[in-house]
């Protein structure tokens, strides 16, 4: 008499769909979340771009006796003498160059200044210091406030 072995080895449908469940979870995931870091990362960049700006802004004034830039000549100078030298580049993560608005002095009506739209314009205000994302007028003649504009939320703000 044959024994017939019905033995099989593999896995069921339910142990396949399972794992492929899971796979898919995991793909969302990453997928929802990748976004979200790339964002984060172009953001990150962005702050040290502003505080390499505020340390060029401290250069200048060193070599020109407390003076900043205030036209657009002199910015667009600055930038090519300052923040380029060397060969380096000076612009947004996304490969856009950053321009530099010289917005003047802050108006003493104590309203926050706002910046509503990512525009790669850095913004900058003298006798102004920044209070969190606001700036605010300053009583200080050399005091500016250096903001931009981030992509995930809010804005950045540097007093010097």
């Amino acid at each position: 008499m044959k024994n017939k072995n019905n033995n099989k080895s593999g896995f069921t449908i339910i142990e396949v769909v399972l794992v492929l469940a899971i796979a898919g979870l995991i793909f969302l995931m990453v997928f929802i979340a990748l976004p979200a870091l790339q964002r984060s990362q172009r953001d990150t960049q962005r702050r040290d771009d502003m505080s390499r700006l505020s340390s060029q802004i401290t250069q200048y004034q060193a070599n020109n006796r407390g003076k900043v830039p205030d036209t657009a000549a002199l910015w667009t100078s600055f930038i090519d003498n300052y923040m380029k030298a060397g060969g380096d580049t000076f612009e947004d993560p996304d490969g856009t160059g950053y321009t530099i608005e010289d917005k003047g002095d802050v108006p003493n009506t104590g309203a926050a200044v706002t910046v509503t739209s990512m525009d790669h314009k850095i913004y900058i205000y003298h006798k102004a210091k920044c209070e969190g994302e606001t700036v605010q007028p300053s009583t200080g003649t050399r005091q500016l406030a250096i903001r931009y504009k981030l992509e995930g939320a809010g804005t950045y703000c540097e007093s010097l």
